[in-house]
């Protein structure tokens, strides 16, 4: 594919995957929010106030310390929940301050989870004696403190699989990962700014003018004469020459040095390439811990936007392990050079570009990878045979000494459209001395092409490139980089007008366009094909598919999966609605030059219909938001019937396919000492349910009121005037019968209260029966029964407030007396 952005791809021309841009670019434990905060770590601060530890412990109040969020005042934040996603959040947040509340959500940048608070305080004094009330009754559910501090804090040595973007920008060191082969250079060996030698400054020259292959050959003879050259400039230009020429293997050499020696100083764009030439040659593994740190700070440049790190590594997964559902083959007609951009023409012709050294005299070569220049040839087409044969140049009124390539003709084969250099008598460059790419029309006049003229939405400021026709003719796609690009090229559009004028550029929009580069757009009546490296791919350029909606829009982007996408760059695909065959083009090993065409022709399977029900998610820790991996997850039917279950892989991810559509489902979700958790999951037809799975500690469910020590549930629920356990209820006290498993010398009396209304004899009555009641449940589950030292009914004598029926209460304030309290006695 190197070739291919040399003239297609803008700015930076048309062969590479990936080509640079301009930008920046947890796992499980068993401490609680007291011992993280604690423990060293990168964003915690190491100097929280001492009394506002102190008096948390003390207090048995979850808390956690966090240093500089971006956009959060500095006090204490008592936290209600965590989230993985905004989109419900200011609902909550409204319904939260109508009740008196001075509500908000802060992002934690490094896990990328959104913190909802009920209120923010500047002392933690006020923080803990509100927490310590229920906020005079008025909430009763689970919260913690969160202290935010805004100042800088000493950053420890981290190792690899621990590293956020932030550590990268601001660490001095990172621990090595003694798991990958790396070359080590003697830092005491390494200059920085070394003082540059004649042949760095002609390579320096030559990577400037894009001249990638001579500059690549010029650095390596530099690197190998002496180590002082190994500076972060230079490690970084050999690595991106070879990157801009595709040969990931020499790309991934040179940036793995330079991050194993300079990994505080490299770039989000450093970080990107560096991920993709491990995509290139095969580590897929470590690829995907290099762009979790690139997708937590960049999610928004990129397709599949919604997903998290973890589901995006879900989904590569999922593309590697898919069944092939091509038939693909190298076709005769591929030589040593470049062969791609394949069109379909006439009855039976195929028109692609190629570098292909046609005359013995051609000594011609385009420096940016040191290859002949592009014309355009065209071949026959043997469909049974998915061949083509008999390649001759095309028109010599088409082809020039410089680039002409990415051909699109109309339905009736009568007008061409195809990308070229920018040049008159000689290549034109822009004010940054770039030549850039044009699109050219000619017309087929008495059987001959005519001399081609320029589009009137070209410009000398930015390129246009890639053609694709609609089915009908009246579209134009294209590819450029020009000036409302949502990233480095876009796919545009225009009208073709019937007197041969077009309409003003469109940008197809972010449902499609990434800030990554979308590339080769082919059109047909059902969907829109393209290559891009801004979604969930296989590693450089994938080909993707976006089938139109009734109104004319897209829907799903969709990888195309293997065989046709591969670990390098795949572009310019066609097919043939019809018979389902078509051409390709990839620089993948195993081919006969630098980019070769494949044909494909889809496999024929026996018709099952696809079930593609999932359930997918990530398990993470309620108050730290750390990952668990190893956690239990079952799937259970509606009569609680166990189907499957599986523990969460090292990214705290689990996922459940092939499951009923539209059927109801339960999730639960058990380990160590954390409460179970279970909830209730609906599949939709044909598509994938993303679930947050929150696990609690069971020690967190140990609270301290007034100085005395009591098991913190839900609020225990009888039916009116009733007092067997409900089955809500029994879900609650199974929580409070783990934790006394969990502590088996602990000893505990239970207390039952009314509100009051009612007769007070009665009330006094039913809650004795029902603190007797729930002192059988918990017996029945295991706990001995001399570890309940009383089970009394209270009635209405101990109320929170002052309902006692002398003044007018609401619903919520009466609530909040009938309760049942669990008083630690002895652990």
């Amino acid at each position: 594919m190197k070739n291919i952005l040399s003239i297609g791809i803008f700015l930076l021309s048309i062969a590479v995957v990936s080509q640079d841009f301009q930008g920046d670019l947890t796992s499980d434990n068993d401490k609680s929010p007291i011992d993280a905060q604690n423990s060293i770590s990168y964003n915690q601060s190491g100097n929280t106030d001492r009394g506002f530890q102190e008096a948390s412990k003390s207090n048995n109040i979850p808390q956690r310390t966090l240093t500089n969020i971006e956009g959060a005042m500095e006090g204490y934040y008592v936290v209600s929940g965590v989230f993985s996603k905004s989109n419900k959040l200011n609902r909550q947040v409204r319904q939260l301050n109508r009740k008196g509340f001075d509500s908000g959500y802060i992002q934690n940048p490094e896990n990328k989870l959104y913190y909802l608070y009920l209120n923010r305080y500047d002392n933690w004094q006020k923080a803990i004696a509100d927490y310590n009330t229920g906020f005079n009754g008025k909430y009763d559910k689970e919260t913690w403190i969160l202290n935010v501090e805004n100042n800088s804090s000493p950053i420890k040595e981290i190792a690899l699989e621990e590293v956020t973007y932030d550590m990268l920008q601001e660490s001095k060191s990172v621990n090595e990962d003694s798991n990958l082969q790396m070359t080590s250079l003697d830092k005491k060996q390494i200059n920085t700014k070394p003082n540059k030698t004649q042949l760095i400054k002609r390579a320096d020259e030559y990577f400037d003018k894009m001249w990638y292959a001579e500059a690549a050959k010029l650095y390596e003879m530099a690197l190998n004469k002496n180590k002082d050259n190994y500076s972060y400039e230079v490690l970084q230009k050999i690595g991106d020459a070879y990157y801009f020429n595709t040969n990931m293997e020499q790309a991934y050499k040179w940036y793995n040095i330079m991050y194993e020696n300079y990994s505080a100083e490299m770039s989000s764009d450093n970080i990107f390439k560096y991920a993709h030439s491990l995509k290139g040659t095969g580590k897929y593994g470590r690829s995907k811990r290099l762009m979790r740190l690139y997708t937590k700070k960049n999610s928004a440049q990129l397709g599949n936007a919604d997903l998290s790190p973890e589901q995006r590594e879900i989904m590569l997964d999922r593309l590697l392990s898919m069944t092939d559902k091509f038939d693909v083959k190298n076709i005769s007609i591929n030589t040593k050079y470049s062969e791609f951009s394949p069109a379909f023409y006439n009855e039976g012709e195929v028109v692609f570009a190629s570098s292909m050294d046609s005359s013995v005299f051609n000594t011609r070569r385009y420096k940016w990878n040191n290859q002949p220049y592009l014309d355009l040839y065209t071949a026959k087409l043997n469909e049974e045979s998915q061949e083509l044969k008999d390649a001759v140049k095309f028109s010599k009124k088409i082809n020039t000494k410089y680039h002409e390539a990415s051909v699109a003709f109309t339905p009736d084969n009568k007008t061409m459209f195809f990308t070229r250099n920018n040049y008159g008598k000689k290549l034109k460059r822009d004010k940054n001395g770039i030549n850039n790419l044009k699109i050219y029309r000619s017309e087929k006049i008495d059987g001959e092409w005519t001399e081609a003229k320029e589009v009137s939405f070209n410009s000398d400021s930015y390129s246009t490139g890639h053609p694709a026709i609609s089915p009908d003719g009246k579209k134009l796609y294209f590819v450029s980089d020009m000036p409302g690009s949502i990233g480095e090229t876009d796919i545009f559009v225009v009208d073709r007008m019937e007197d041969g004028s077009f309409s003003e550029p469109r940008n197809l929009g972010p449902g499609i366009n990434t800030e990554k580069k979308e590339m080769f757009p082919f059109v047909n009546n059902e969907k829109l094909y393209f290559s891009s490296n801004g979604y969930v791919g296989m590693g450089g350029l994938d080909v993707y598919e976006a089938p139109f909606d009734k109104e004319g829009g897209f829907l799903k982007v969709k990888n195309l999966g293997k065989p046709i996408n591969s670990n390098k760059d795949d572009f310019s695909f066609i097919i043939k609605e019809e018979s389902k065959m078509g051409f390709f083009a990839s620089n993948r090993g195993g081919g006969k030059g630098f980019d070769d065409i494949y044909s494909f022709k889809t496999l024929k399977i026996e018709e099952v219909p696809a079930i593609n029900n999932v359930i997918a998610g990530v398990v993470t820790e309620l108050i730290t938001g750390d990952i668990m991996p190893k956690a239990l997850v079952t799937l259970l039917d509606e009569n609680n019937i166990k189907l499957k279950e599986i523990e969460t892989e090292e990214d705290g991810s689990f996922i459940f396919e092939d499951l009923d559509a539209n059927t109801k489902y339960t999730l639960k979700s058990t380990k160590g000492s954390y409460f179970d958790d279970e909830k209730e999951i609906t599949t939709v037809d044909n598509d994938t349910i993303n679930v947050d799975i929150q696990m609690r500690k069971l020690k967190e469910m140990i609270a301290v009121e007034n100085g005395i020590r009591k098991l913190k549930t839900e609020m225990i629920h009888f039916n009116f005037d009733k007092y067997d356990i409900r089955q809500d209820a029994s879900k609650e006290l199974d929580k409070l019968v783990n934790v006394m498993k969990e502590y088996p010398n602990m000893v505990i009396k239970i207390e039952s209260h009314t509100d009051s209304r009612g007769s007070k004899v009665y009330n006094k009555y039913l809650s004795d029966k029902r603190a007797k009641s729930t002192r059988e449940y918990i017996i029945s589950q295991g706990v001995a029964a001399e570890r309940i030292q009383s089970a009394i009914g209270y009635g209405e004598e101990k109320l929170l407030n002052n309902c006692n029926g002398s003044v007018r209460c609401t619903e919520q304030k009466h609530y909040l007396n009938r309760r049942s309290e669990f008083i630690i006695v002895d652990m």
